[in-house]
């Protein structure tokens, strides 16, 4: 019976002298020497990579030279051996060499040296064997797996909403069209207007922009319920922040207010993080080394502090007494922008806080409304370094304070009936929040550009692989 293979990582982890073992990986070095040779393996299961001497004693050892390039694709067998070179405990002294799949060293674009990230995102089918991106692939995992633990934990249900929708749920209007209308057709007609009770639907559809609407409809029939799936904006930004496809969590709670959106907020974040330091904490120490210095200290920050609450009229008033100019001015009314958000976290709290209760003008049709008239129960979660992480609202739950909003806004109502509904029919204080998975994610490891921490990032004029 043939011997299963191990994972590199947990050989690196727990592998003893003298235990036989079987390797399957990418070669990432070769070295040679007058009689053996070395070459490191990775399988991607984590940062290091596994050490394997070559013997000339090995059948066929000349011919395995040539073959074992960097990008070649191998699978070993041997015996571990206490190493003797630096910063390695253990390494493999192969016994059989089996190249699936060589690699020419002359055209293979990943080298022994550092490429730049844009380079890198020419070669995506490639990138994902660097070390960098293969730590971030890891993190990424890990992230979304305590996503699901924590919300599973709670008795939460994870339900999944559509991908093509016909709501508008933000109201942004940046939205990508689904259609099987044939367009050749459409581009040669004099008319302007297209006839979407032609289409697939019998009506014009979106990808979501949102699953939160969705989400409501779930949670007031099971109570706790969260989303985690892709969503799709059609914003023209080529900005490091910003992508046109990504993955949104958005949890939804029945009976809960804007005091239990936020417990559960910070309580979220706070898992999260410990979690990706307990399963990946050399990738995070490879972060904090090679991409940004305070990635750890960033984690700590979060875990180890109570955040801050403060109202957004608190926030304009500390941001007016602030002793500097900012770019966009403040006033009350104004929808904080980037820059006020990171001076409240990073200068004066110096820790993530939770602002709330903004002004019914610069916030979704949806959020109640408070006693005042003129604020919604919102809340936004800020931290150093990033800003906005998580928005989120307590739902209005009233019939009549809903359909006025709707009606002030000019949204169509008709379009909303079944939302209405749910006003209608054992309505419920309710609330929840959204959170971008990929800026959890570049907030986590430091990364300087959001399309470096998916795996195939969707931006304008950007489709390839």
């Amino acid at each position: 019976m043939e011997m299963e293979s191990l994972r590199i990582g947990e050989i690196l982890r727990t592998g003893q002298p003298d235990e036989s073992v079987k390797i399957q990986g990418w070669v990432r070095t070769k070295r040679e020497l007058k009689d053996f040779a070395f070459m490191e393996v990775n399988d991607g299961s984590s940062m290091g990579n596994l050490q394997v001497i070559l013997g000339k004693e090995l059948p066929n050892y000349v011919e395995i030279l040539k073959k074992i390039n960097t990008g070649a694709s191998v699978a070993v067998a041997g015996v571990l051996v206490p190493s003797r070179g630096v910063g390695q405990r253990i390494e493999l002294k192969a016994n059989t060499v089996t190249v699936y799949g060589e690699s020419n060293p002359e055209t293979y674009p990943l080298q022994k040296k550092r490429h730049s990230f844009e380079f890198l995102r020419t070669i995506g089918h490639l990138r994902s064997r660097t070390n960098t991106i293969g730590a971030v692939m890891r993190v990424r995992n890990a992230c979304a797996t305590a996503i699901h633990t924590f919300f599973q934990e709670r008795g939460f249900l994870w339900v999944h909403t559509p991908i093509i929708t016909a709501s508008d749920c933000e109201g942004a209007g940046e939205l990508f069209t689904v259609t099987n209308l044939d367009l050749n057709k459409i581009a040669q007609k004099e008319t302007k207007e297209i006839d979407y009770s032609q289409d697939f639907f019998g009506r014009h559809a979106y990808l979501t922009v949102s699953g939160q609407l969705e989400a409501e409809v779930m949670a007031l029939a099971l109570e706790k319920v969260y989303t985690f799936g892709p969503t799709f904006r059609a914003e023209n930004s080529n900005t490091s922040r910003h992508l046109a496809e990504f993955w949104m969590v958005e949890p939804e709670m029945a009976f809960c207010d804007l005091d239990g959106d936020q417990d559960l907020a910070e309580e979220f974040l706070k898992y999260i993080f410990k979690y990706v330091l307990e399963h990946c904490p050399e990738d995070m120490e490879f972060f904090n080394q090679r991409i940004d210095n305070s990635v750890l200290a960033t984690a700590d920050n979060i875990i180890n502090n109570q955040f801050e609450r403060i109202s957004y009229t608190k926030a304009i008033a500390l941001l007016e007494k602030a002793d500097r100019q900012f770019e966009f001015p403040v006033e009350w009314g104004i929808d904080l922008q980037s820059e006020h958000e990171r001076y409240l976290a990073e200068e004066l709290f110096k820790k993530p806080l939770i602002v709330t209760n903004y002004p019914v003008g610069i916030k979704a049709f949806y959020m109640r409304l408070n006693e005042d008239g003129k604020t919604v129960a919102a809340m936004d979660v800020l931290a150093p370094k990033i800003g906005e992480i998580i928005g989120g609202s307590q739902r209005e739950e009233r019939l009549e304070v809903l359909e006025r909003r709707i009606k002030e806004l000019g949204i169509p109502a008709e379009e909303l009936w079944w939302y209405l509904d749910l006003r209608r029919y054992g309505t419920v204080p309710h609330a929840g929040f959204g959170l971008g998975f990929e800026r959890l994610v570049q907030f986590m490891t430091g990364m300087g550009n959001i399309r470096d921490v998916i795996p195939f990032p969707r931006t304008p004029l950007s489709a390839e692989f």
